[in-house]
């Protein structure tokens, strides 16, 4: 069975997976993209994955992550920047459009939110260059609202937009990601707003009650209260004509055979999400 031809399958949905694993049971469930991590990708090599990539016949979506660039000044934010330069080439040679970046929580000791997000500005324009150059957008995905403290100071599409803005189209965009940024009335218009700069598009679900690690929150589409016809409907008219990404943690998602997952995640894109895209 075919899956959807915008649907990608985020590598995260089954994380446990080696590179080779996840890229065989995405293409065993009939999709033609992925959405990579850089751990994986850099478990096998760079140059074994795009062998491995090429191979698959796939492409890919996005490279998660970088990003976590909150601290001031010194050698850990250095070394933060050189790494995201580093998985900005990781990006170009993988054929990834997109290098999804998540901001970073607090500095240790920190109670200074708006610092935070300007120093996350500040080093986005430091890469900026290289973004363009390597013609990889830098993808600021806002996480909600329950993460700002420990992995994500920008909470907000808006907030996002507001340091995407200050850079050209195609070099700074943002993510709209379901789980994270359903819940923020200001949300449709926001994705309004964000005509051209959306560089991923990313699905799941959101139910309640939350696990005890709410990182691991996520549900296939149509297993909660997400309404995606709006959403989707939005981001299409914004413009957004690539890859879907699924992307789900959940433990038990996590511990169930890959190529079930896979399946029940291209089955679950068909029914709710799918109806919705051009």
């Amino acid at each position: 069975m075919s899956a959807h031809p915008r649907l990608s399958l985020n590598q995260a949905t089954i994380k446990y997976a080696d590179l080779a694993e996840a890229l065989a049971a995405t293409v065993t469930a009939g999709y033609e993209s992925i959405g990579l991590w850089r751990e994986p990708v850099q478990a096998a090599g760079l140059s074994r994955s795009i062998r491995l990539v090429e191979d698959s016949g796939l492409r890919v979506s996005s490279l998660c992550r970088g990003g976590f660039f909150t601290m001031e000044e010194s050698p850990a934010r250095r070394s933060s920047i050189d790494d995201n330069r580093r998985a900005i080439a990781e990006a170009h040679a993988l054929g990834a459009p997109a290098l999804v970046l998540v901001a970073g929580g607090l500095p240790d000791g920190s109670r200074d939110l708006v610092g935070a997000r300007e120093r996350v500005r500040d080093a986005i324009a430091e890469l900026a260059d290289d973004a363009a150059a390597a013609r990889v957008t830098l993808t600021i995905e806002p996480l909600h609202p329950m993460y700002v403290s420990d992995r994500a100071v920008i909470s907000t599409l808006g907030q996002a937009l507001d340091i995407a803005e200050q850079f050209p189209l195609g070099v700074v965009g943002a993510v709209v990601d379901t789980f994270h940024v359903w819940w923020d009335p200001q949300l449709l218009a926001q994705i309004e707003r964000a005509a051209g700069r959306i560089a991923s598009y990313q699905v799941c679900d959101w139910a309640t009650p939350l696990p005890a690690d709410v990182l691991l929150g996520r549900h296939y589409p149509g297993d909660g209260v997400i309404d995606f016809a709006s959403i989707t409907a939005a981001v299409e008219a914004a413009g957004y004509a690539g890859d879907v990404e699924v992307e789900i943690f959940n433990q038990q998602i996590w511990d169930a055979p890959y190529d079930e997952v896979a399946a029940r995640t291209r089955d679950s894109f068909a029914a709710v999400v799918a109806p919705h895209l051009s």
